[in-house]
Formats: structure tokens, sequence, C-alpha cells
């Protein structure tokens, strides 16, 4: 299967979730490692037109991670959050705010599920409202994943 160009797929379970899964062609515990080690996700974080400034990770159960690019016209752009489970390398889960927008965000969970060399990546969000789960949708966020997700089969195919 490799070079063959994957898809996620995002469905909308409920009001107020957001879940997109794909497929990858790698073991858990790399993938898990791509998602939290900042020398990671520098690599792979954001699309290919922006720059990654800061890629705090403090990985442990109440420990703050925040993620910052800028645009090409300068603007900058903040995620931040808590971690509120780790479980190497099954499932991560942490909340998430854009920086820009007010409110709680959203709370993310990540689940790796190995099976034959190969591990389907779930992220789940799940938002206070529809309306806000609804901005997050109009964001073009779902693009922006996608292309994120290449990157982490480029850098997988890497390590």
């Amino acid at each position: 299967m490799h070079g063959i160009k994957r898809e996620g797929t995002l469905t909308l379970p409920n009001d107020r979730t957001i879940l997109m899964q794909r497929v990858f062609e790698a073991p858990a515990r790399v993938l898990f490692d791509v998602w939290t080690k900042p020398e990671h996700v520098r690599k792979w974080y954001a699309v290919r037109s922006t720059t990654m400034t800061v890629c705090d990770i403090d990985l442990r159960v109440g420990g703050a991670w925040r993620w910052v690019i800028v645009t090409p016209t300068g603007m900058e752009v903040a995620f931040s959050g808590v971690f509120t489970e780790i479980d190497p390398p099954r499932r991560l889960q942490r909340t998430e705010v854009f920086e820009a927008m007010p409110g709680p965000g959203a709370l993310v969970t990540i689940s790796f599920d190995e099976r034959d060399g190969q591990t389907t990546l779930s992220m789940e969000m799940v938002f206070d409202s529809k309306e806000e789960r609804d901005l997050c949708l109009k964001s073009g966020m779902e693009l922006g994943v996608q292309e994120c997700y290449q990157k982490i089969d480029e850098l997988v195919a890497a390590l």
C-alpha cells in the first residue's frame, strides 16, 4: 500500500462533535511520538506555506502545550491547552483552544488503533455547543488537517 495517497474522513457524530479518521502505514508508537515530541511536531504541523515558531509540549497530565504558526503575511495563529489523559501509545486527550477565538475550545481525544502494521488515527473534537463546532468547521480546518496528515506520511516514511 505504500505510495497510495490516503484521505482522512470527517464525520459529525452529533451536534457538538467532529470526528476525523485516517489510516497510516506506521505503528501506533511511532504515531504517538509524532504527535507528542516537538522535534516531530515541528515537521508536520500546519500547512506548508506557514512557519511554526513555538512548539511547547509538557507531556504529562495537567501539563500545558502551545503551538504557534506564522502565516506568509506575518499573522500569528496560536493553539494551546492542557493534557488531561496520556496513555502511550494508545490514547492522548487534551483541551484545545484557538487563542484568537473566545470560548473554552474543545476536548480533543486522539486514539491510535494499530492492526497489522497500520494504525488508524481517530481525532475526536467535542465542543461546548453546535455553534462552536460549526465555527471550527467553517475555518477550513479540514483542508489543513488533510495536509498535516500528508506531511505525517512523509515524516514516518523518513523515520
